[in-house]
């Protein structure tokens, strides 16, 4: 069985509150687009997971996939050792989700294919263990999001008519560094209501709190973010923590503007 796990990005992200388990509140909002990795179980098998593609780093043995499928054989003893690759296409450390989508992916999959008859909200509650992004991918549809960003509110959000350019330039932004650097506030304005504002006011009311810290770091990202608007994107914006940054432009109207041949540039129309 075969999956494709998509990402996401952010619109808007506001780091509004220190917890007292050491994470933070936030609100953005979430929405998906089809730029994917491949995820492929295979059984019977012994349990191992590989991988092609972009090279995914850390131990194969604590790789999110491994992990949902431990996190399922606990309640469930009855799944069977299964042999998962992944094709890594989506860019890692680039604010895209996508080792929260492989998980979170790995987790329907696994319910699906061994029939465990699970539902969306029983899956959130597992993908959350794994990842704040984690449960965004089950719902996978555009949402206002909280808490850790597990707390989500389904949005009405129509882009149709705007094509989306992803530029991921090879630098890894570390998470835990990007959030040493915010001081938390809340917004003056809920990001939920911002965001039903025409995009071509985005410009100046849908911000987010990490841009500032990471582009005085890396002032190559923010050069990519005014190189889009000068090329007409209605809206751009570093995603997460970065340090993909993204632009809407309007239906098929990206320019061909000329990227750095290091640079991984994805147009989703």
């Amino acid at each position: 069985m075969i999956v494709f796990p998509n990402c996401k990005i952010n619109l808007g992200l506001h780091i509004t509150a220190k917890r007292a388990d050491g994470f933070h509140d936030l609100e953005t909002v979430f929405y998906p687009l089809p730029v994917t990795d491949a995820l492929e179980v295979i059984t019977p098998g012994t349990l191992q997971f590989t991988s092609s593609g972009i090279p995914v780093p850390g131990d194969a043995a604590d790789n999110l996939c491994l992990r949902a499928f431990h996190l399922l054989q606990r309640d469930y003893p009855q799944l069977q050792p299964v042999n998962i690759h992944l094709h890594k296409h989506i860019p890692i450390g680039a604010g895209l989700g996508g080792g929260s989508a492989d998980a979170a992916f790995m987790l329907q999959l696994l319910n699906n294919k061994f029939q465990l008859g699970l539902t969306s909200g029983q899956l959130i509650d597992y993908a959350a263990q794994l990842g704040s992004d984690c449960p965004f991918f089950i719902l996978n549809q555009p949402c206002y999001a909280t808490g850790r960003g597990e707390i989500m509110e389904p949005l009405s959000l129509d882009l149709s008519g705007y094509s989306f350019l992803l530029v991921h330039p090879g630098i890894h932004v570390n998470t835990g560094w990007a959030f040493r650097q915010i001081t938390p506030q809340a917004p003056a304005q809920a990001l939920k209501e911002v965001i039903q504002l025409p995009v071509t006011e985005w410009k100046q009311a849908v911000s987010n709190d990490f841009e500032a810290p990471v582009f005085a770091a890396h002032p190559e990202l923010a050069a990519i973010k005014a190189t889009m608007y000068s090329e007409g994107a209605a809206y751009a914006t570093m995603s997460g923590s970065g340090s993909a940054v993204v632009g809407l432009f309007h239906k098929n109207k990206i320019a061909d503007i000329r990227w750095d041949a290091s640079y991984l540039v994805f147009k989703v129309n």
